[in-house]
């Protein structure tokens, strides 16, 4: 027997990457669904992974700090820096891509979401990944590595599985990037189990993340504030997804490219720096100035400002001017934490029936989130002054992360009106 299900038009909804110029009629009806678990928080793919890998990214970097200094022993098979950027690069981050591609894919195919036990089964596999790599040392490196893939391949076959069966074609790059993601993860736990550190594999899961960010925050970004500007602040507006972003867009893979395979090269100096002044002209189209009344879009374009920070610092380092792990955590803990935190604060609420705007809560995670990042680039810089800042970062990271599971857990976890 066939349920009969109405569907209704989305004005854009807060995960969808599509234009905002699009065209109306072209966009894909979004189902109003019945629940289909009894547990609210396997009703939609955002409810889990946004809250549990807010508590893990916070509790992970806590625990890094003693780890760090030699106070604590994890009972892990990798070196204790490569243990901190893997949960980092293939834990936290595949955790929050996930809620958002679980809650955005729906909106791109018109078909209905997961949920309920399907839903549990990745979380399930997504904690089991996290437990096999933290206790690697007791179930063996082969046995971590088959686990911790799992999670990866199942969400990119799901994915890949709605986006064919809804034939929405446009967006079969991001299983592409999804794959290259699940690539890397096995590559770093084969890398480190055969030469010690797992140098490649992290700069091919940095510049998969990069390049995830260049595409949905490159177009979320301007689309949200075209919306709010038309409604709250006529004027000037960003500017459409065109030519010129595929040509960045593409100019950056390919300087992330060189740099996977030649970090320290004078090529790949030169192309991270074109690269980062071209996302800098690209972030300056979208009338970002214009966005300072509402934090929960201005938190959009500071996130996306360390995309071309990471470029140029990362370019610098190519050279031999500073350190490479500059640019890396401008990437990861500006580009990446950053705009998880502002795509999870906004998705919550706008797939709760909540109003979207930033409380002053969310804005105190905002600046809890940038401090982070500015301490954490600080102690590189200023090697004299390293371990205060590392501290520092390591709290502003904790604050923001732990602020957003207490300020939307409760929200996360009951029922709201579906968005």
């Amino acid at each position: 027997m066939h349920r009969r299900y109405q569907f209704r038009w989305t004005a854009m909804s807060s995960t969808t990457i599509e234009s905002s110029a699009a065209d109306p009629a072209k966009r894909k009806p979004v189902p109003r669904y019945p629940l289909q678990s009894r547990w609210t928080i396997f009703s939609a793919g955002f409810r889990p992974f946004f809250l549990l890998g807010a508590i893990f990214a916070a509790v992970a970097v806590l625990l890094w700090l003693p780890v760090y200094h030699g106070d604590l022993t994890l009972q892990t098979a990798l070196a204790p820096r490569d243990w901190h950027v893997h949960e980092m690069l293939y834990g936290y981050l595949p955790a929050v891509i996930t809620g958002f591609l679980l809650t955005a894919i729906p909106n791109w195919t018109g078909r209905l979401p997961l949920q309920g036990a399907p839903l549990g089964t990745l979380v399930l596999a997504w904690l089991a990944g996290r437990l096999a790599v933290t206790f690697s040392a007791d179930t063996g490196w082969l046995a971590a590595l088959l686990v911790d893939a799992l999670f990866l391949l199942l969400v990119a076959l799901a994915a890949l599985r709605e986006i064919i069966a809804g034939r929405n074609w446009r967006n079969l790059n991001v299983v592409a990037l999804l794959t290259l993601l699940l690539v890397g993860n096995v590559a770093f736990h084969l890398e480190a189990h055969l030469g010690g550190s797992a140098d490649y594999s992290i700069r091919i899961g940095i510049a998969v993340v990069i390049m995830l960010i260049s595409l949905i925050g490159g177009r979320i970004t301007p689309s949200f504030t075209r919306n709010w500007l038309v409604r709250a602040n006529p004027g000037r507006l960003p500017q459409p997804f065109n030519k010129l972003d595929m040509v960045i867009v593409a100019f950056g893979g390919l300087a992330l490219v060189l740099w996977v395979a030649l970090p320290l090269s004078p090529l790949s100096g030169s192309a991270l720096l074109i690269a980062g002044v071209l996302h800098l002209v690209r972030l300056g189209r979208w009338a970002g100035d214009r966005t300072v009344g509402e934090k929960l879009l201005l938190v959009l374009h500071v996130g996306y400002l360390f995309i071309p920070l990471g470029f140029l610092l990362t370019s610098a380092a190519a050279f031999g001017l500073i350190p490479v792990s500059a640019g890396i955590h401008a990437w990861m803990v500006g580009g990446a934490g950053v705009m998880t935190l502002a795509v999870m604060t906004r998705a919550s609420l706008g797939h709760t029936g909540q109003q979207l705007t930033a409380s002053l809560p969310t804005q105190g995670i905002y600046l809890a989130a940038v401090f982070a990042v500015a301490a954490r680039i600080a102690a590189v810089l200023l090697p004299a002054w390293s371990d205060p800042l590392l501290h520092l970062s390591a709290l502003g990271w904790a604050v923001a992360f732990l602020g957003f599971a207490l300020s939307y857990g409760p929200t996360l976890l009951a029922r709201g009106k579906p968005h």
